[in-house]
């Protein structure tokens, strides 16, 4: 499977954006990194957004939480 820059920078930030801890989270201020360069708009609808190999990153993360 192919991953482009894009199916990895949206699957971190949809799982970072569903995952983080609150305001003094890791996760949190890595969403704030990724918002820096990153920024879906409106239209943005999380895991349902993501590409099929977005989906696959984003699938991969939650399961490397254990």
């Amino acid at each position: 499977m192919y991953f482009d820059r894009f199916d990895i920078v949206s699957a971190h930030y949809a799982f970072c954006a569903d995952y983080h801890g609150g305001q003094y989270s890791e996760l949190y201020a890595k969403l704030g990194r990724i918002g820096n360069y990153f920024s879906p708009g409106m239209a943005w609808k999380g895991y349902d957004s993501l590409s099929e190999n977005g989906q696959v990153i984003y699938d991969n993360l939650v399961e490397s939480l254990g």
